[in-house]
This record gives C-alpha cells, sequence and structure tokens, in this order.
C-alpha cells in the first residue's frame, strides 16, 4: 500500500446585482466599468489526480464528457475546450513545457448557460487546482488575470471580465474596470443584519432554458463598436447603477435596490436583441403575481437564472408559484470565500 496526493479546488459562483456589460470591451476601455456582484453557495470544482502512465484523462462530471489521451499533444483536438485550455497554458507558462500525467475532473452546481459565471468559476478553480499542484505564486488578482485570458485571448470565448474576479475574490464587491486591462476589486464591508435581509428577500430561478451567452455579448460589443448611441447610452446607465446600488446596499435600503434592479433590466434589455424572451417574460409576470417586486436576469440573458427580490413573508409563495410553472426556483444563500485549494493523501491499494 502506498499514498498519492490528489489536488482539488472550487470557486463560487456569482449574482450579477448591477453593472453587467459594462466589463465588456471596449466599453470598459473607451468609458471605465463597474459591477456590483455577490458569490453564492454553487460552485465549480476541478480535481486533479496524478497518473503512473504517462494517459491525459479529461473528465466534466456535469456534461457526462470523458477524453482519454495517450499522446499528451492530442489534447489539441479537445472538445472540453476549459480543460484543454488551463492544461496547455500551465503547462507552457509553467512546467517548461514538460506534459503532466494527469486525470482533470470537473464538476458544476449550475447548469451549462446558466448566467452565473460558471464557465469562468471553473476556469478559476482549475487554475487554483494547479497553483496548488505545482505551488505557484499567483495571488487573486494573477489567477483571475490568468483565467481572464485563458478564456478570453487563448480561447477566443466572447465575455466579459467581472465573473473570474468575482470567482477568485468572492463575497460582496464592486469592481472597477480600467483602460489596459486594470481592474480594481472592493470588497464591500457588508453589516451581518443586510446580508441576512437580503438573502430573506431574494429568490433564484432557473429558467429551464440554457443559453449561450456568445451571441447576445457579440452584438452589444457589435452595437458599441458601431457607436449605436441607444446601447451606449444603456450602459452608462449601468454603470451608474451599479454605484447607486452600492450605497443602497451599504444602507441596507432592499427596496431601494429592487428600483434600481428594474431599471437595470430595462436599461440591459437595450443593449442587445435576445437579453429576454417569451419564457423569461413568462416567469416575470408568474412571480410579479405572487409579491415579486423587482428581478433581472442574471448574466447576459436569453435563459438561465433569475433573480427576483420579495419580502421576506412572501418568499415562498413565489418560489411555489415559479415551481408550478415548470421553473426550478429556490432561496440563496452568499458566501465570502473566493475560490479555495487543498491537496489529500489517498490510500492507494
Amino acid at each position: 500500500m502506498y499514498s498519492t496526493v490528489v489536488f482539488r479546488a472550487r470557486a463560487p459562483l456569482r449574482l450579477g446585482l448591477a453593472g453587467g456589460g459594462t466589463d465588456l470591451s471596449p466599453y470598459s476601455d473607451d468609458y471605465g466599468g463597474a459591477v456590483l456582484n455577490c458569490t453564492i453557495d454553487r460552485y465549480a470544482f476541478a480535481f486533479l489526480n496524478p497518473r503512473q502512465d504517462n494517459r491525459l484523462v479529461l473528465k466534466a462530471k456535469d456534461l457526462g464528457e470523458e477524453e482519454e489521451f495517450d499522446d499528451p499533444s492530442g489534447i489539441a483536438d479537445s472538445k472540453l475546450a476549459l480543460h484543454r485550455g488551463v492544461y496547455q497554458r500551465i503547462i507552457r507558462d509553467y512546467n517548461g513545457g514538460k506534459h503532466i500525467p494527469l486525470t482533470i475532473t470537473t464538476s458544476v452546481d449550475a447548469p451549462m448557460g446558466s448566467g452565473l459565471g460558471s464557465s469562468s468559476a471553473l476556469v478559476v478553480a482549475l487554475v487554483s487546482a494547479f497553483r496548488e499542484m505545482l505551488d505557484l505564486p499567483l495571488g487573486q488578482y494573477d489567477i483571475a488575470r490568468l483565467a481572464f485570458d485563458i478564456e478570453r485571448r487563448d480561447l477566443k470565448l466572447s465575455g466579459g471580465k467581472q465573473d473570474q474576479y468575482a470567482a477568485a475574490f468572492g463575497g460582496a464587491n464592486y469592481i472597477e474596470f480600467l483602460r489596459d486591462d486594470r481592474v480594481i476589486v472592493n470588497p464591500l464591508r457588508i453589516a451581518q443584519w443586510i446580508g441576512d435581509e437580503l438573502e430573506s428577500s431574494m429568490v433564484v430561478a432557473f429558467s429551464g432554458q440554457s443559453r449561450s451567452s456568445k451571441e447576445i455579448v457579440d452584438r452589444q460589443k457589435s452595437a458599441l463598436e458601431t457607436h449605436n448611441e441607444a446601447a451606449l447610452q444603456a450602459m452608462h446607465q449601468l454603470k451608474q447603477d451599479a454605484t447607486e446600488m452600492k450605497s443602497l446596499l451599504l444602507k441596507g435600503d432592499i427596496e431601494g435596490m429592487g428600483a434600481i434592479l428594474n431599471h437595470s433590466w430595462i436599461s440591459k434589455q437595450a443593449t442587445a436583441t435576445g437579453v429576454t424572451n417569451a419564457r423569461i417574460d413568462e416567469l416575470f409576470e408568474i412571480a410579479r403575481g405572487k409579491g415579486a417586486y423587482a428581478g433581472k436576469v442574471s448574466g447576459a440573458g436569453g435563459g438561465g437564472f433569475i433573480m427576483f427580490l420579495v419580502r421576506p413573508e412572501e418568499r415562498i409563495d413565489v418560489i411555489e408559484a415559479l415551481n408550478a410553472a415548470g421553473a426550478i426556483a429556490s432561496p440563496v444563500k452568499f458566501t465570502n470565500k473566493g475560490c479555495e485549494s487543498w491537496q489529500v493523501k489517498l490510500a492507494k491499494r
């Protein structure tokens, strides 16, 4: 019997409260963006198990996907783009290009296209697991920047910057996106009673429709690049909403936050077509009919998760009505920790 060391990591998913979309280029490059978000008790997990043979095995448990490569160069053909992107970047930049035989296993506590930043959280978890294994000198900013580079530059996946920083830092953050890829994360010190009240006032519901954010994000970027005035003014409003909602959150004015949530949702729909659809509109009407006074889709839109604000006494009514309509609705709990990694010794017989 001998022992082997395995490496594990997790990164939290997030809810975007205000400012989503202003972290996209070219808007953040030209005008500076600002986002208010908070992480929740749903995670992306990454596990690295060293192998005795020379194989590389990639598994995405939540997707039911598994790939094996006898020759590590075969990973270039992998359909699991996030696994491939992180492995190739880590090997190239931090291991002198030398192959590491591994089984890389992942899972995520939300369906694909959830709008909770799950793809970026998974990349952050993978980077964090490799940091643990190779003892890399990477802090939270480093992990978030590397995850962003892998997703947006190496893999050329559409999207902004907020998800990587939310997953790396965790908690409630007001994040500023400036020129030259500069990012400033401002953690918010929220009084316990305010966090409790906001948790008790919130319902999240999976619409039943997964969506790819690529088309919506690409339309938003195109509108900005062509100087579409309506889209630009909507982005300005979303940025202002993030600043105002931060102040209301720190004061504990949950109903005031609801007013901003509502007109942010209107502004978001003006940034591109496809942000809402008939199913999302139906669920909004059902929730409002049971007492929800504010809501918006988390992420780019088009499907995924919707979050609602309700008076705590009416939260169960909203949850039951949404579930009866075929959504998957539940309370949500906030978390204060960002990505975490650890190692475990396992006995082999």
